[in-house]
C-alpha cells in the first residue's frame, strides 16, 4: 500500500512538480498546502502518513509547523520530513531541534528518500 503524503510549500509550481514526481515514484499525494493553517487543517482531514514541510513558508516557519503537526497529531511523529532549497548543513541545528524525522534537500527529493527516512524512524 502506498504511503499517503501531504506536501506543504508556499511555491505552487514546486508543489505541482513534486506531486507529479512523488506519485510517479509510488507515493500517494493526498493533498498540498501553502500555509500553516491549511496544512494543519488538511493533516486532520486527510490523515497522511507523511507530511513534507518546507522550512520556509513565506512569512511562516516550517519548523513551527513541524512542532504543531506532531503536537496536534501524535501519529505523525514518525512522518514529518523537512524539505528546503537550502542545504542541510545550513539548517543543522534547527533540524536537530525539530521533531521531524529528518531532512531532504529539494534537489534530492524522491519517494525513496522519503521512504528511507520514515522507515528508519519507524524501527
Amino acid at each position: 500500500m502506498a504511503q499517503r503524503c501531504l506536501i506543504v510549500d508556499d511555491n505552487e509550481r514546486f508543489l505541482a512538480v513534486a506531486r507529479a514526481s512523488l506519485e510517479r515514484d509510488g507515493l500517494q499525494v493526498v493533498g498540498t498546502a501553502t500555509t500553516v493553517a491549511e496544512a494543519l487543517d488538511k493533516a486532520g482531514t486527510l490523515r497522511p502518513d507523511v507530511v513534507l514541510v518546507d522550512v520556509a513558508l513565506g512569512a511562516e516557519s516550517g519548523f513551527d509547523l513541524a512542532r504543531q503537526l506532531v503536537d496536534r497529531y501524535p501519529g505523525l511523529r514518525a512522518g514529518v520530513v523537512l524539505i528546503s532549497t537550502r542545504r542541510e548543513d545550513d539548517l543543522a541545528e534547527l533540524i536537530a531541534a525539530s521533531p521531524a524525522v529528518g531532512f531532504v534537500w529539494k534537489a534530492d527529493l524522491s519517494a525513496s528518500a522519503v521512504r528511507e527516512l520514515v522507515a528508519t524512524e519507524g524501527r
